[in-house]
């Protein structure tokens, strides 16, 4: 039997369809998940968890020892802790699909470079870019506070897939409008793969998400 992918999940209860890093359908592997409790998306997202890193680590000892070959998170603002977390915890750790960053600008044509939709604009920092390499802030659009995600993952609300599509695809008409040599796009926010293939046919763009991150890192995994 395959090893899993370790996910540390938030401490939330919205609706998670098939596509969400937090549906285990979404993925092609086996995986396991471990919620950190008091990790609220709002604590995690304005960078003030600081006091559940230590919860965090235990929750990731704990599914190491369930068996993950690697972790990875259900929240991309967690690339605040990448570095903390990855030294402190016995396998390979990606907190944010930003990571991914180096990698897709490296392999872009000229004169392009990767534009980044993220939950909050106003809360990703230099730092976060700076945890995962990033030391040149790249364009970002974020979704709007009083809008369908933030509805959703704070609020409460319902989940109506073809609102949050639509929002998403006018957040990323807005960026692409602005920032007219973006070559490919990176979702932070974990909530937004199931539209990734949308948004990738509706702009002709490539589009990376955490779920292509957690796939790149199981695969590299040994004994899997």
């Amino acid at each position: 039997m395959k090893r899993p992918l370790g996910i540390l999940m938030l401490d939330t209860a919205f609706e998670r369809p098939v596509g969400d890093v937090g549906n285990a359908q979404s993925w092609p592997f086996p995986v396991l998940y471990k919620r950190v409790k008091g990790a609220s998306a709002r604590k995690v997202v304005s960078g003030q968890d600081g006091d559940l890193l230590d919860a965090f680590i235990a929750a990731g000892e704990e599914l190491v020892a369930e068996g993950a070959v690697a972790l990875t998170t259900s929240c991309g603002f967690l690339a605040l802790r990448q570095t903390q977390l990855a030294e402190r915890l016995p396998v390979p750790v990606a907190t944010s699909s930003l990571l991914q960053i180096p990698s897709i600008a490296a392999m872009l044509p000229k004169g392009r470079r990767v534009g980044v939709i993220t939950y909050d604009r106003a809360s990703l920092t230099s730092r976060h870019f700076a945890e995962v390499g990033v030391h040149a802030v790249p364009p970002v659009a974020g979704l709007p506070k009083a809008g369908a995600f933030h509805g959703v993952i704070e609020g409460g609300e319902p989940y109506d897939a073809a609102a949050l599509a639509e929002e998403l695809a006018r957040t990323v008409e807005d960026l692409l409008h602005h920032h007219g040599d973006i070559g490919a796009l990176v979702f932070e926010c974990t909530n937004l793969p199931p539209f990734s293939s949308r948004i990738a046919r509706q702009f002709g763009l490539p589009v990376f998400d955490s779920l292509t991150l957690g796939r790149w890192l199981y695969s590299s995994q040994p004994g899997i």
